[in-house]
């Protein structure tokens, strides 16, 4: 596990659209394409719009294959979407080789099977999808993708996505599953804001229990693991 600390969510931002592109000219090079799980939220749209701006030229786009490590169950054109998201971003501005959302506006169950499919296909030959790059985020109370503490989804096995219900936020979201996660080459953490400080000091702290704070599960088995965040989120990481 590898933490850079950024000076500000400006910095983070752009590190991260390089370490893209890095892995995407390298991916390309050694396979013929790129395959890459994009985060929700605020914090990856910035560097989202980075690579859409700086990088038109320096991505090559069409060997470039777009999925989502998780999503709400709501329509494409939702304001919650993941997808909207990366689409005003990212997405509609590039000439992608393809992208695959998840289907929120389905039933999540049904999403999240055909979501599966959708993965064995592209992914033929792998037992395990191993994406070439992961991006992901950090709640403030230590779930990522929607992964979130204490639910039924952090004990799948045998799924790689699933419809996992969030009694606390009242509803049920589809994910990328933790075999998934940690099949990766690479897995890229990106965490901003003094909110989510005290969940990143318990995630990299060695002691929290995992269940609690689920990013803690996330340990890629035969891939890096780089963790990005500014300095106002890595505030409580040398205290006492």
């Amino acid at each position: 596990m590898t933490l850079r600390i950024l000076e500000d969510p400006a910095g983070l931002a752009a590190t991260a659209a390089r370490e893209f592109a890095a892995r995407a000219a390298g991916a390309v090079r050694e396979r013929g394409r790129f395959a890459v799980a994009l985060a929700g939220g605020s914090t990856p749209r910035s560097a989202y719009e980075l690579l859409a701006r700086d990088y038109a030229d320096g991505v090559d786009w069409r060997r470039v294959h777009f999925f989502f490590g998780d999503e709400r169950p709501v329509p494409p054109d939702h304001p919650d979407s993941n997808y909207r998201m990366a689409r005003e971003a990212l997405l509609a501005k590039v000439p992608a080789g393809s992208v695959h959302r998840m289907r929120g506006e389905l039933p999540p169950e049904e999403a999240a099977l055909l979501y599966e499919e959708e993965l064995r296909r592209f992914f033929a030959g792998e037992p395990v999808p191993r994406f070439d790059l992961i991006l992901l985020g950090l709640g403030e109370d230590g779930h990522t993708a929607s992964l979130f503490p204490h639910t039924r989804a952090l004990e799948e096995t045998g799924r790689l996505v699933v419809a996992n219900p969030v009694p606390k936020l009242g509803t049920t979201r589809i994910t990328l599953t933790l075999p998934v996660i940690n099949a990766a080459r690479a897995v890229i953490f990106l965490v901003s804001g003094r909110e989510k400080a005290e969940a990143l000091r318990a995630v990299l702290g060695g002691s929290a229990d995992p269940r609690q704070y689920p990013a803690r599960l996330v340990r890629p088995v035969a891939g890096e693991l780089l963790w990005l965040a500014d300095r106002t989120a890595a505030a409580s990481l040398n205290e006492k």
